[in-house]
This record gives C-alpha cells, sequence and structure tokens, in this order.
C-alpha cells in the first residue's frame, strides 16, 4: 500500500511539473503567412525591350500593357535577386514544427541549397505582450560563407492578419534595404508593400503595394517609383484579372490623363469598358 500511494505521489508531481512546464511555453506564436513576402508578378513575366523604363511609344499595340509591366519588373529584379535567399527561407522555415527556447520563444529551423550553395536558417518568434517579434538568422557555407546573419526581421500582431518585415542587403553590406507591410485573412495574405528604404538611393522611397480582391479584376499594384529614364517618380495604379488577363492601368505623368487605360487578354490595347 505505501508503494502504491508512494507512485501516485510521484505520478502527481510529474504531471503537475509538466502542466506548469506547459503552462510557462504557452503555444507558439502564430506564423506570418508564407505569402507575407511575396508579390505575383506572373502576369507581367514577358515584357520586352523598355521593360525598365516608361520611355515607351504611346499608342503602339501593347504599350498600355508594357507600362505596368515595366514597373512591376523593377521590383522583381530587387526580389528575386538579392532579396531572393530570405525570402526562400522563411517559406521553408514556415513549414517546419518549432522547438521551444526559452522566454517565450520558439524556432523554427531548415535547410536548402541554392546554385549548390547550402543555407541553414532558422526563424525565431517570441510573444511580446500584444505583439510577435521575428528574427531570421541565415548560415552559408562553404567559400564566402557566413554565420548567423540577421538578414530579415519583424513584428505581428498576435492573431497573424498584420505585420511588418524589415529585410537587409546582404552580409557584406548589412543596411536596411526594404521594409515590408502585409496584411492577411484566414491565414491568407491580402496585401504586401514593398518599400526601398536604403539610404543614399535614388529609387529610395520607391514602393510597390500588390493584393487581391473579390473585383472582375481581382488583383491590383499600387506603385510609385523613380524612373530613371526622366529622373522623376512615377505614380501608377494597376489592376487585372488574375485568369482573364486582361487588365488597366492609370499614369498621369506618362497619359497626361487620369483616365484608365486598357488591355485585353492577349496584351493588346483596348477600349475601357
Amino acid at each position: 500500500m505505501k508503494r502504491i500511494f508512494a507512485l501516485l505521489i510521484v505520478s502527481a508531481l510529474l504531471m503537475t511539473q509538466f502542466s506548469s512546464c506547459k503552462k510557462d511555453k504557452g503555444d507558439p506564436p502564430v506564423l506570418p503567412p508564407a505569402g507575407s513576402m511575396t508579390i505575383d508578378f506572373s502576369n507581367f513575366d514577358h515584357a520586352g525591350k523598355g521593360m525598365y523604363s516608361v520611355s515607351l511609344t504611346k499608342g503602339t499595340e501593347n504599350s498600355t500593357w508594357e507600362l505596368a509591366a515595366g514597373a512591376a519588373m523593377l521590383w522583381k529584379v530587387i526580389i528575386y535577386t538579392q532579396l531572393a535567399v530570405p525570402v526562400y527561407a522563411f517559406q521553408l522555415t514556415a513549414d517546419e514544427q518549432p522547438v521551444y527556447t526559452d522566454d517565450k520563444t520558439w524556432q523554427w529551423s531548415a535547410s536548402t541549397t541554392i546554385l549548390n550553395t547550402t543555407y541553414q536558417a532558422r526563424l525565431t518568434g517570441q510573444v511580446k505582450g500584444s505583439s510577435n517579434e521575428w528574427k531570421m538568422y541565415i548560415t552559408k557555407e562553404g567559400a564566402g560563407g557566413f554565420e548567423d546573419f540577421l538578414w530579415l526581421e519583424g513584428n505581428s500582431n498576435p492573431e497573424g492578419t498584420s505585420g511588418q518585415w524589415k529585410l537587409y542587403e546582404s552580409p557584406a553590406n548589412p543596411v536596411e534595404m526594404v521594409k515590408i507591410d502585409w496584411t492577411a485573412e484566414a491565414g491568407k495574405t491580402v496585401s504586401v508593400k514593398y518599400t526601398f528604404t536604403k539610404a543614399g538611393n535614388s529609387f529610395g522611397g520607391s514602393n510597390i503595394e500588390y493584393g487581391v480582391t473579390q473585383n472582375s479584376l481581382n488583383a491590383y499594384y499600387s506603385i510609385y517609383y523613380y524612373n530613371s529614364s526622366t529622373a522623376e517618380f512615377f505614380e501608377m495604379d494597376v489592376e487585372w484579372s488574375s485568369t482573364l488577363k486582361n487588365g488597366r492601368v492609370k499614369c498621369l505623368k506618362f497619359f497626361g490623363d487620369s483616365n484608365w487605360h486598357c488591355w485585353d487578354s492577349n496584351y493588346l490595347n483596348c477600349d475601357c469598358d
């Protein structure tokens, strides 16, 4: 009887410690969605000459679409080259199971090989009152390697419906390059806004916001960027159908008016309905 009683006491103590440990850890913070750094460029991937400027001839058969494509591709180059590693690393770690470390902090880890180079990534998420704080450290193996470079960091609300990222240029030049503001609903990204924040650059202050809606033209960009051909900033609004591929663009400095200018499913200029 005494032995059984002792076992019951030990079991009760272990259960108490387990419950206390679980209570201290709490649940891991809600991860920002994988798409919180992603902009869809698929409808503008076939820009031809002039894709990086607005020095186009008005009225050519696809000049309306090319204007939108050129401005979008400026951002694609930045995101898909200089920021490709941290953005891809985040998407990989988001698929992994987190491990509790300490002080309300959880860690997600993953590794990947890009162009025959192996990268190790670890994302930490810490619960801090009314917000969650995120830090992504990346290690590169081999020639030119580096260890635990803080490539991006950010914060989000507890529900995972809004937040901001800050991405740094590179281990060789660890300065802030862009910030990303994002919103989400039901775990899916609704809007992503990139702002170029690197100091001492003519492109500084340029930004692009991408989002999805329930409209027939269900995707949009709001773009503000420095155009090197004219040495001035341009503003434009772009809307398109992600299925039919038709769309429209509005840009006062290019068209000389504030009207919408449209293209059809073949990317050719057409009248707006």
